[in-house]
């Protein structure tokens, strides 16, 4: 499809100041093999894909095609002229934009051998060499390493699938699509994310890199933030402002869209099913569902200590069985005033003054730590 460039540029920058930025306890980049409970490139590459993918399928499943179904509500390339939703690939598209500048060079993007878009298509034999492979063998990942301006990259390439019919029927349907017999669960293209590793001189030959828990966990909040920042502000806000479609909490019942923290949970439902034993969380001192309280003594002091700064996250490492893990709080912020109103006029909400920006709660990330004892 034809993306708004211009368009997309600007959801960018006019929110990357309002976005949730991330800080993290260690350098942006990884380093050498030297303490127990660094991860390798790759399961982060698969941590950061299975929270894009959930939060695409929702988006896609959801949204789209369900309210396409009951209200004939359509996602288009001209979405804000048009006032309807976003495209799959253009929510996805808007939100890497705001997670690599947030995120300290990490990025993922939508990449494919027949692109509508052609900033779309593989810029390197290598990457070309990549989407071959995802399209002829789909349930494996391509990886490999590049240096640029002196940094060694890790680079990952996962098969991009048609999540929906929509998905599909879009593509063929395009006038500049070069490929039209897509359907649902078909390769389409992939879904490259890159991860920087540190200035490649620093590294022996041979040597096994990886990457600290804390930027790890960093990765993956990152990516949760500017999807629901996205969905937030250009699908809930906008389209609630023009009266158009709301959000509400029985959004199946009433073919309407997902509150944002329904949209958050229903991808951290999907995360917790990837087999990955990577977890996310939504939590509040001031919930209104009681089961999004704090757990445990972790959560309740994680959850003071972002309210007080959210400047940075609230992290420990604990042991479950014969597990360890790595926990993140980071602050979940009241990015739109939808958010805001949502909350102090819900009839449990414990707290009725919330303000644009303020934090509403946490968001914990829970991931396993490789070669712990």
């Amino acid at each position: 499809m034809t993306y708004m460039k211009e368009s997309i540029k600007q959801i960018a920058s006019q929110y990357i100041a309002l976005a949730i930025v991330l800080f993290y306890s260690s350098s942006a980049f990884s380093g050498p093999a030297e303490k127990t409970g660094a991860i390798s490139p790759a399961l982060a590459a698969d941590y950061i894909h299975a929270v894009i993918e959930a939060d695409r399928t929702v988006y896609s499943e959801y949204i789209v095609e369900r309210l396409g179904e009951t209200i004939s509500l359509r996602a288009t390339e001209n979405w804000e002229k048009d006032n309807t939703l976003l495209l799959p690939a253009q929510f996805l598209l808007a939100a890497s934009d705001i997670s690599r500048k947030t995120s300290k060079g990490m990025s993922g993007r939508l990449l494919s051998l027949w692109p509508i878009n052609k900033n779309n298509s593989p810029k390197t034999p290598k990457i070309k060499k990549a989407l071959e492979a995802v399209a002829g063998n789909p349930k494996k990942t391509y990886t490999w390493q590049t240096t640029v301006k002196g940094v060694l990259y890790f680079h990952a390439v996962y098969p991009d699938i048609a999540v929906s019919k929509s998905c599909a029927s879009c593509h063929n349907a395009h006038p500049g699509s070069p490929k039209r017999d897509f359907k649902k669960g078909d390769v389409m293209g992939g879904t490259m994310i890159s991860i920087p590793l540190g200035q490649a001189k620093s590294f022996k030959p041979q040597e096994k890199i990886t990457i600290s828990p804390g930027i790890v966990a960093g990765y993956v909040h990152s990516i949760l933030a500017a999807d629901r920042t996205v969905y937030a502000r250009h699908i809930v806000n906008r389209l609630q402002k023009k009266n158009i479609i709301y959000a509400s909490e029985n959004w199946w019942e009433e073919n309407t869209l997902l509150l944002p923290a329904q949209f958050l949970l229903s991808s951290a439902e999907l995360v917790k099913n990837s087999a990955l034993d990577l977890d996310v969380r939504l939590i509040s001192l001031w919930p209104i569902n009681k089961a999004n309280s704090a757990a445990n003594e972790f959560e309740q002091k994680g959850l003071e200590a972002v309210a007080k700064d959210p400047s940075k996250p609230y992290t420990h490492t604990i042991k479950l069985g014969e597990k360890r893990y790595f926990q993140a709080i980071y602050p979940d912020t009241a990015v739109t005033p939808a958010c805001v109103s949502c909350h102090n006029t819900h009839p449990r909400s414990p707290k009725h003054d919330f303000k644009l920006n303020d934090v509403m709660g946490g968001i914990v990330v829970t991931l396993p730590i490789n070669g712990a004892k």
